[in-house]
């Protein structure tokens, strides 16, 4: 029987990351093993886990910070298992998850990655349409009753015009994971960058339809605007450049064009000046503003990989950003 790893890199808010752990403890399906790596020192929390007297959990803290991308890095460290999962510490698995991912790996054993069905929920957990999930349902492949491949090409021009994988929810071949790993220059598309990397290598994801997965967007404020601003989107510019280069090395010309225009990141960004302006946030507004006019440039081999970035600071989210 093949067991998931259920990784959990967890900082932040203590609450819901016992909402999720409790979500994984509710599977229907018993071969799952929860691993939480804490990135954070929030007092109680050790006690709390070591409390829980459950022996499909370990919980492991981080002795130093690690940040977004190193947290993430010694999950995939930590996986054992020929499946695995990067859960987010504020979202919750249905019941049936494990279930559904171990069904649709079985039924297609040759595939990389596995996308189930998402409901997307508020903070309060309750479901929520948001702009960006319209927008995600808009570029994303249309509607289907039962599990459906996707590779090569085609699906790197949908998800290079527009990321419509919910990451969190996403199970994995560890080995395909282990290989690839996330990059270190980068902690918002870190997510885009790993499953590029696996279609460039001849991967397939396969979708299923069946929604097991309750994916947590929080509203987003004041300083979620200002970290929004020039450095992320910087960050995507440079990604994009460098994914357009890779694609036309493969002969993937409508890909790498697609990436070079990134219209949905400039659209992003326009949708954010005006709540930038309300806070005040004028330098942001700026940067904002000028990524969704930035010229279309050739791709240029320079720009990646690029020098690496900070680990994060404490207080950064364990959640990747490119997925949300």
């Amino acid at each position: 029987m093949t067991t998931i790893d259920i990784m959990l890199p967890y900082y932040g808010d203590p609450e819901l990351m016992r909402q999720a752990v409790r979500s994984v403890q509710a599977q229907t399906d018993p071969h799952w093993r929860l691993t939480v790596v804490d990135d954070g020192s929030e007092p109680g929390v050790p006690e709390w886990f070591a409390g829980l007297g459950d022996s499909r959990v370990r919980y492991l803290r981080n002795p130093v910070n690690l940040g977004i991308t190193g947290n993430f890095r010694r999950c995939v460290d930590l996986v054992e298992h020929d499946l695995a999962v990067l859960m987010g510490c504020d979202d919750l698995m249905w019941p049936t998850y494990v279930a559904v991912m171990r069904a649709a790996a079985k039924a297609v054993p040759g595939a990389a990655m596995y996308q189930p069905g998402v409901r997307v929920v508020d903070g309060a957990g309750e479901p929520v349409r948001t702009l960006v999930d319209a927008a995600k349902k808009r570029v994303g492949p249309p509607a289907r009753t039962g599990r459906h491949r996707h590779s090569g090409e085609p699906l790197a021009v949908s998800l290079l015009r527009g990321n419509w994988l919910y990451f969190p929810a996403m199970c994995w071949r560890s080995r395909t994971l282990k290989e690839v790993g996330f990059r270190e220059d980068l902690t918002v598309v870190q997510d885009l960058a790993l499953v590029m990397e696996l279609l460039l290598r001849g991967e397939e994801l396969v979708t299923d339809p069946e929604v097991c997965f309750d994916y947590r967007r929080h509203a987003l404020s004041e300083s979620s605007v200002q970290a929004f601003s020039g450095t992320r989107f910087a960050e995507i510019r440079r990604y994009l450049l460098g994914a357009a280069a890779d694609c036309d090395a493969a002969g993937w010309h409508r890909a790498s064009r697609v990436a070079r225009r990134h219209v949905t990141t400039r659209l992003h960004a326009l949708t954010m000046v005006p709540r930038a302006l309300r806070h005040g946030r004028f330098g942001a507004a700026r940067s904002l503003t000028g990524h969704a006019f930035a010229p279309v440039r050739r791709p240029d081999r320079t720009v990646r990989p690029a020098p690496p970035a900070p680990a994060g600071p404490a207080g950064t989210s364990s959640r990747s950003s490119s997925a949300s």
